[in-house]
């Protein structure tokens, strides 16, 4: 396993700005994320500060009561955030947040309920934050959707467990990525984990209907949001080591045996990774499994089945 070395930049990695108030960028931040632990903000936010700092502004905010929190079990009374109703009224109209649906969380029951995957999915965004900054890429805290909803036909839509917008940076040029994102804690079965495959590939090929017949076909409807059909990464924990690389080899034959997902796979790079490695080594690291055949490499090196 190789680790790609950091390339010489000019200039340092992707921070948010001080310029704006931490305060601001917590509120924000949990809109967009739903949840997270202090040390999430903080690591995210400012991690070149004390976490004291992001602890006296949270408690700020809490005392407007604009952020509540539950206390995780067993964790050494590790707090995680949310937004109050009255938080979520605030941030909704902010430009950075505009079309994001507010989710405010109205107990500290509904809270709990939702913590062990919101937590896991921003823990997989902590890892592409930081490598990045080890780079000098461009990835910061509103660069990671989480639950974003696709129509794919007849009704139906896919969830994706987050979308993932990312900068490459080498020197003058500039190399856009986009990711889907599935991060499985193994609480389903394998089978309907691999069965998200044929949703993206239905999301992949789905043309919604013109209103009108004199109405020409506008193309794919993913055209709407993203000029490429982003790829699709799978993170998996949860599980023992010999579980997740059965999962794998589940999501594998999917590519291999269903006629719409090897026509999007020739098209569209698939990986996959368990969690432990990639916060091990590095998500630029030959940690990811190409769902299509080959040897694990970094998710930026993942390419189409034809390519």
């Amino acid at each position: 396993m190789t680790t790609a070395p950091p390339k010489d930049r000019t200039t340092a990695g992707f921070t948010p700005s001080p310029v704006e108030p931490l305060v601001h960028q917590l509120l924000a931040t949990l809109a967009q994320h739903r949840m997270a632990s202090t040390h999430q903000l903080h690591v995210l936010l400012r991690p070149d500060r004390s976490r004291q700092s992001v602890s006296e502004r949270l408690n700020e905010l809490l005392g407007e009561r604009l952020v509540d929190f539950v206390v995780l079990p067993q964790s050494n009374r590790t707090r995680v955030w949310y937004l109050t109703p009255k938080g979520a009224r605030l941030t909704r109209d902010w430009p950075a947040l505009r079309g994001r649906p507010p989710y405010p969380i109205t107990s500290a029951t509904a809270a709990s309920l939702k913590t062990p995957h919101t937590l896991t999915v921003l823990r997989t965004h902590l890892v592409f934050v930081a490598d990045a900054r080890r780079r000098g890429d461009e990835h910061g805290h509103l660069d990671w959707t989480p639950e974003v909803f696709h129509a794919i036909g007849d009704g139906e839509k896919i969830v994706a467990d987050a979308v993932m917008h990312y900068t490459l940076i080498d020197g003058q040029q500039r190399r856009k990525l986009r990711a889907f994102v599935e991060v499985d804690r193994a609480t389903m079965s394998s089978e309907r984990l691999a069965a998200k495959l044929i949703e993206y590939a239905r999301l992949w090929s789905y043309e919604p209907q013109p209103v009108g017949r004199r109405r020409p076909a506008s193309g794919p409807g993913w055209l709407r949001w993203y000029p490429v059909f982003p790829r699709v990464l799978f993170v998996l924990t949860g599980a023992g080591r010999q579980a997740m690389d059965n999962r794998i080899s589940d999501l594998k034959a999917m590519v291999a045996h269903h006629p719409l997902v090897a026509e999007m796979a020739r098209e569209v790079p698939l990986g996959a990774v368990v969690l432990d490695d990639l916060e091990g080594h590095g998500p630029t690291s030959d940690v990811w499994v190409p769902l299509a055949g080959g040897q694990p490499r970094p998710w930026t090196e993942l390419a189409g089945a034809a390519a």
